[in-house]
């Protein structure tokens, strides 16, 4: 079926996140001492590292359940230490209470956050919009804050580009309202040979985020180009929907990443460069 909507994340896929994070990444750790009563440089290092020791074993944990690689980009490792420093010094034992505490960090701290577009990302932005077809962004950034990056870039058409921010891309909960496509999602996906622990795919918060989207253009999964940075995040759900996806292949791109966008053939496609998404909507 002909692409007939692009979905695009924001954060690491057509910003540098490295460059735009770095800023972010010291405002974040000064609130979060200053809420843990102390300088806590020594453990924060600590923590990190044990992120990185392993794929399998650590990650951002929602419910006790891992929704994304802990170590994909400076926000996700600021959100993900910041939570195993809380529980370290007995600040905040309830999750529920830790997370509405690191959100609150975040969107604090993503006000610092750098303007930093990836070299083609006016040129990709007016590419798309010029082919008249609808393109959202959906973000788990606050939306004004995302609105007001992209007015700075000002691409041509940039008053047709609309952004859905606070997506909350890793909370897995039912969609409301209730959605015949949502409820056939199996809870998880098992990538055998590559990632140890399964994919969770039932993220309504996200879901319901392209259910508006799709509902005001009058599409759906199966004409949906998402492109996106993180599998986990970005596109796992919208391709067991039915969507096709484009992975924005970081740096550090994990391996199970790559191979399973792979895994979906024609539905798949991943590049380091942004201008690979235009030959999928011929």
């Amino acid at each position: 079926m002909a692409i007939a909507c692009v979905v695009l994340d924001f954060d690491g896929t057509f910003t540098d996140v490295l460059a735009e994070g770095a800023p972010f990444l010291t405002h974040f750790q000064q609130a979060l001492y200053r809420v843990l009563g102390q300088d806590a440089t020594a453990a924060w290092d600590e923590e990190v590292a044990a992120l990185h020791s392993g794929v399998d074993r650590y990650g951002w944990e929602v419910a006790g359940r891992i929704v994304a690689p802990a170590t994909a980009d400076p926000y996700l490792t600021a959100t993900c230490t910041a939570h195993r420093l809380l529980q370290r010094f007995g600040r905040s034992q309830d999750e529920a209470a830790r997370t509405d505490t690191v959100q609150t960090l975040y969107r604090d701290a993503y006000r610092h956050s750098a303007t930093a577009f990836k070299e083609e990302a006016k040129e990709v932005l007016e590419a798309l919009l010029a082919t008249g077809l609808p393109v959202a962004v959906v973000t788990n950034a606050h939306t004004e804050l995302v609105e007001a990056k992209l007015t700075r870039l000002a691409p041509r058409g940039r008053e047709r580009l609309t952004v859905y921010g606070d997506a909350r891309k890793f909370q897995l909960e039912d969609a409301v309202p209730k959605d015949a496509r949502f409820d056939a999602l199996p809870e998880a996906l098992h990538l055998d040979g590559v990632l140890g622990r399964p994919v969770y795919l039932r993220r309504g918060r996200y879901f319901s985020a392209l259910k508006r989207i799709w509902d005001a253009t009058h599409t759906g999964p199966e004409s949906t180009l998402v492109a996106g940075d993180i599998y986990e995040l970005d596109l796992a759900m919208p391709a067991a929907l039915g969507a096709h996806v484009q992975l924005v292949e970081r740096a550090n791109v994990l391996p199970y990443e790559r191979a399973a966008v792979e895994r979906l053939g024609a539905r798949g496609g991943v590049d380091r460069s942004l201008r690979a998404i235009l030959p999928r909507l011929r």
